[in-house]
């Protein structure tokens, strides 16, 4: 029986870091999965990797304990903040692209996160998603916090944030976030700058033809030509972009873990 019973404290650090993980990483943290499921599912997995780990960590319930608790949700937040901010170049891209058809001024509400996300960019963060639950991401994204326990063990209390590599590994990512987001939106937006161009050449030959009435239609029809045509490669890079945000995620547990 008291192997079937968890130790409590070890039990509730487990808890802390997946909840924390939970409301932050992509897909699991969108709002349109339940609050009940959010609660229901971190407890459920902590209940079995409970018995995954080493039975031989004991943390005691003292004062240092609280440390553990803001420690392990530390940890859970930071690396679903990874996932997630790699995740998000696809939003940086649709803006890009929004800037160049027009719709940058109508910003609409992302039901999945409750913030204000470009149209292109919410189209690009469904199609994403569908190519994160294609490839079976979300399962590569739990095998990520059950293997962070090997990198950073329940009884380390101690992050290594203070390391050169830990700066240089957050300037990489950024780096790597926008140099991904132009890649996507290049081709589109070199396109549609061209367009820009022809029509601008066109007013100035015919001022008699109001440029601003007509090139707006204009612009958006070419822009969802070019996505016709580049979406076979844009989907290609929103899968190398969940590879990215997967290595992301190990690269991120070394650094903190000081391994």
């Amino acid at each position: 029986m008291e192997e079937l019973v968890p130790k409590i404290t070890i039990f509730l650090l487990i808890v802390a870091r997946l909840t924390a993980f939970f409301a932050t990483v992509p897909f699991f943290s969108y709002r349109t999965i339940p609050s009940q499921a959010k609660i229901a599912v971190p407890i459920v997995l902590a209940w079995t990797m409970y018995y995954s780990l080493s039975s031989d960590v004991t943390i005691a319930f003292d004062g240092t304990y609280l440390l553990y608790v803001l420690k392990e949700v530390v940890v859970g937040l930071s690396i679903g903040l990874v996932a997630y901010l790699i995740i998000s170049a696809v939003q940086i891209a649709g803006g890009l692209i929004d800037f160049q058809m027009g719709f940058a001024i109508a910003n609409i509400i992302d039901p999945q996160t409750g913030a204000q996300s470009p149209i292109m960019g919410q189209l690009f963060n469904v199609l994403t998603l569908l190519v994160l639950l294609s490839i079976n991401g979300h399962h590569l994204l739990l095998d990520g916090i059950y293997y962070s326990y090997e990198y950073i063990a329940l009884d380390q209390l101690a992050l290594n944030t203070g390391d050169e590599n830990f700066a240089v590994f957050v300037m990489q990512m950024m780096t790597t976030l926008f140099a991904i987001a132009f890649q996507m939106s290049a081709p589109v937006v070199a396109a549609l700058f061209l367009v820009t161009l022809a029509l601008g050449i066109i007013g100035k030959t015919v001022p008699q033809m109001n440029i601003f009435v007509v090139g707006f239609p204009i612009k958006i029809v070419a822009g969802f030509i070019f996505l016709i045509i580049v979406m076979g490669v844009m989907v290609n890079v929103m899968r190398h972009l969940i590879e990215v945000a997967i290595y992301g995620m190990r690269d991120f547990m070394t650094i903190l873990g000081g391994l």
